[in-house]
């Protein structure tokens, strides 16, 4: 199915996602929840087509997207504080994705890539779960792995991004 195809049925599933992102925030930011949901569109809609697998592989490529475009505001908005102090953030299971928390997005992003460049899967568990929002299950689901598996590969992500980001 073509993406222009897929968007009416997935748009207000990628509006809670993108909602996700952004609550709590102050009234006074300027990204908002439409903004990034059509920033993802046209980052899936670039380059190459696509064949989604499944809802679970199309949701998890829309976390990533959302997940760099989240980055690139923070990098953008953290070059013009000239910040570049390393702050705690917490991995919960209820976690938010904050754009006025950009220097703890650019930390994460960073200590992530480092974690992916030695075991990737947990680096895709972490995305899916922290920036997707996805449950255990649907993280599996994506993963093509066992529950049981998300959760160690989870449970390790926590505690080896923690270590990482409190250095």
């Amino acid at each position: 199915m073509a993406l222009e195809e897929l968007m009416p049925l997935v748009y207000d599933e990628l509006r809670v996602m993108a909602k996700r992102y952004l609550s709590g925030q102050n009234r006074a930011h300027t990204f908002q929840t439409t903004e990034l949901i059509h920033e993802a569109y046209l980052k899936l809609a670039g380059g190459e087509k696509k064949d989604w697998e499944n809802r679970a592989h199309f949701f998890g490529v829309a976390a990533l997207a959302m997940r760099h475009i989240l980055v690139n505001y923070a990098v953008s908005k953290r070059s013009q504080k000239r910040g570049g102090d390393r702050h705690r953030v917490t991995l919960d299971d209820d976690s938010v994705v904050s754009i006025e928390r950009t220097d703890e997005i650019v930390a994460l992003n960073e200590a992530l890539t480092n974690l992916e460049t030695l075991d990737q899967r947990k680096g895709r568990v972490v995305e899916l779960r922290y920036f997707g929002g996805m449950s255990i299950d649907e993280t599996a689901s994506v993963l093509k792995v066992s529950p049981q598996t998300v959760q160690r590969d989870w449970r390790f992500a926590k505690s080896w991004l923690m270590r990482e980001l409190t250095c």
